[in-house]
C-alpha cells in the first residue's frame, strides 16, 4: 500500500473527520460527543498551533487516515519526561470501515513512522496512548516501540513508549 499526506484544512475536512472521530471504534481519540463545529474548532487550533500539525493519509488520492505530529516540549508531554532533541510525538487514527483491509492499520502506522523519519531532524517518535489500548501497544511494538513507562494524564493513564530511527529500522526494514 502507498499512501501520500497532505496537510489537513480543518474546514473543508470536518465533515469526514467529524464522522471518524465520533465513531464508537474512535473511542480513544476522546471525542465521542463533539459535533461538527467542535470537530473545526479544535482542528483549527492545531493548525494555529507552530508546535502541533495533523496531516490527511491518502490511498490513491483518497483520504484514508489521520496522523498527528506535535512537539513534546511544547505540547501533550510537558512535565511528563524529559524531551531529547530530535524527539516528536505522533498521533494516528485509522477510521471505521464495514470493509476492513487486512494489513491496513500496520500499513498505515509503518508509513507515518517512515513520513516522520523522512525529517533528518527526527531521531526519535514518542506517543502516550491510553494503557487499555491494548490493540495499538501492539502496532507500536511492530513497529518499533519500547514501552517506558505508565504516565498520568489529564484525560488518561497513557503508556509512555519511545522508537529511534534505528528501532524503526529493525522492525520493519524500512529505510529512513
Amino acid at each position: 500500500m502507498t499512501f501520500t499526506f497532505r496537510p489537513l484544512d480543518p474546514l473543508k475536512d470536518a465533515e469526514l473527520l467529524h464522522a471518524w472521530v465520533t465513531h464508537p471504534k474512535a473511542a480513544y481519540w476522546m471525542m465521542q460527543d463533539a459535533g461538527l463545529v467542535d470537530v473545526e474548532r479544535a482542528y483549527m487550533e492545531v493548525a494555529a498551533d507552530e508546535h502541533h500539525h495533523a496531516l490527511l493519509g491518502l490511498r490513491d488520492g483518497v483520504p484514508a487516515f489521520l496522523m498527528e505530529k506535535y512537539d513534546p516540549v511544547h505540547r501533550e508531554l510537558v512535565g511528563h519526561y524529559e524531551p531529547l532533541a530530535g524527539d516528536v510525538g505522533m498521533h494516528f487514527l485509522t477510521p471505521a470501515t464495514d470493509a476492513p483491509v487486512h494489513g491496513f492499520t500496520l500499513a498505515v502506522i509503518t508509513a507515518v513512522m517512515a513520513h516522520l523519519f523522512e525529517d533528518p531532524a527526527v531521531r526519535r517518535v514518542v506517543v502516550e496512548p491510553d494503557v487499555s489500548n491494548k490493540a495499538v501497544h501492539a502496532l507500536n511494538e511492530a513497529v518499533g516501540f519500547v514501552p517506558e513507562r505508565e504516565i498520568q494524564k489529564p484525560e488518561k493513564k497513557a503508556l509512555l513508549s519511545f522508537c529511534t530511527r534505528e528501532q524503526f529500522h529493525a522492525a520493519t526494514a524500512v529505510a529512513v
